[in-house]
């Protein structure tokens, strides 16, 4: 923004130091006019009758009020004086001294609108509000530039990965174009397997965009009715796969949109019956009301996971090596990254930890909905 030159914050501390000290010097000389000077007598003042002795001793001299005023005038506009440079010298050096973290600060603050990030204050020193701003603004550079290189590192990871059905498209067209007696029915097929691919992947980014924003109309969910939907539209697949889904719980209320959270269970569920044990296998969804929050639980049997894996899967684009599927379920290593995504847009909190006989339990913890009073209820006699 372009703003007209003004004086500095040091400048103007400084004129204020110096302007303090001038007002309370001044009240120092008004207290003594009022309290002392004004109370002493004009005109010549005499010890004794009033009568001249000529062999006696003079009588001593007694200062009226303007004698006085003559004496203290000169040496009190003096000291004014002194008191105006003092304050402005010692002004200009205390509010240098008190200033200069706030240099630093706005330094890193250029250097961050520059595109470096990877500055730091770190201002030494016991804590006040200088050195608390500083902290602030530390680890605001800190979460900028872990956002920034995750967006760098998603931007590489959905061009690849996009460019990926684009390559094989592109390769199944030239090979087509080459040999016009090869089958088109299988080159179609391809192609439609990979094009859908590419539109499923398009839409997760989406998903993954539009979860993240936050902006979305939110309305009191259940995520009991919202496992048992999810349940039921994956029951199918869970058959086929031989793999035993249960739902248990109570009612859990939250706040939300329903088609997001339903994403989200979907998406659970869905990652637990495909990376599960090939036949045989069990997927529990429990949901349950704690008091200050609504948890929705997924475990699920399968393969171990090393402990080291299980924090990587949140990230965009990780399948992980034990995890990687290749049939029509395959995913586009979107899933969870879109639940965590769409948890955290809810203020809500994702914990994944593996189980000791394989396979994981994903926890999910939303804030619960406030109870608000039921319309049948009768209103309170007053």
């Amino acid at each position: 923004m372009n703003r007209l030159p003004g004086l500095s914050a040091r400048l103007k501390l400084t004129i204020s130091y110096a302007g303090f000290l001038l007002v309370a010097g001044g009240l120092l000389l008004a207290v003594v006019w009022v309290f002392l000077l004004r109370y002493v007598p004009e005109g010549t003042v005499m010890n004794g009758p009033g009568r001249c002795w000529p062999d006696g001793p003079a009588p001593p001299f007694i200062p009226n009020r303007s004698d006085l005023q003559r004496a203290f005038i000169p040496r009190a506009a003096t000291a004014m004086i002194c008191l105006l440079v003092f304050g402005l010298l010692g002004g200009w050096l205390l509010a240098g001294r008190m200033l200069a973290p706030l240099t630093r600060i706005a330094d890193a603050a250029r250097l961050a609108a520059n595109g470096s990030l990877s500055h730091r204050i770190r201002l030494p020193g016991r804590a006040d509000e200088f050195r608390e701003l500083a902290d602030v603004f530390d680890t605001m550079l800190e979460q900028l530039e872990s956002h920034v290189r995750e967006q760098q590192r998603f931007a590489a990871n959905a061009s690849h990965e996009l460019r990926t059905p684009l390559a094989i498209s592109k390769t199944l067209l030239d090979v087509a174009s080459s040999d016009p007696a090869r089958d088109q029915g299988e080159l179609i097929e391809r192609l439609q397997t990979v094009n859908t691919r590419a539109i499923d992947l398009t839409e997760a980014l989406l998903l993954l965009s539009r979860g993240g924003r936050g902006n979305f109309a939110r309305e009191p969910v259940d995520l009991s009715l919202i496992a048992e939907e999810a349940t039921e539209m994956l029951l199918p697949l869970a058959e086929k796969r031989q793999i035993t889904l249960e739902v248990t719980g109570d009612r859990a209320q939250t706040v939300g949109s329903e088609a997001l959270l339903l994403r989200v269970v979907t998406n659970l569920v869905q990652n637990a019956i495909v990376h599960n044990l090939p036949t045989g296998g069990t997927v529990t969804v429990h949901t349950e009301a704690q008091p200050n929050a609504s948890v929705l639980r997924v475990e699920n049997t399968g393969h171990p996971l090393p402990p080291e894996l299980v924090p990587t899967l949140v990230e965009p684009f990780q399948r992980g090596t034990e995890r990687i599927r290749t049939d029509e379920h395959a995913g586009v290593g979107l899933g969870l990254a879109i639940v965590h995504s769409i948890v955290r847009a809810h203020y809500g909190t994702l914990h994944l930890l593996p189980r000791p006989s394989g396979g994981l339990l994903v926890t999910i913890s939303l804030p619960r909905a406030p109870q608000t009073p039921s319309f049948e209820q009768a209103p309170p006699a007053l």
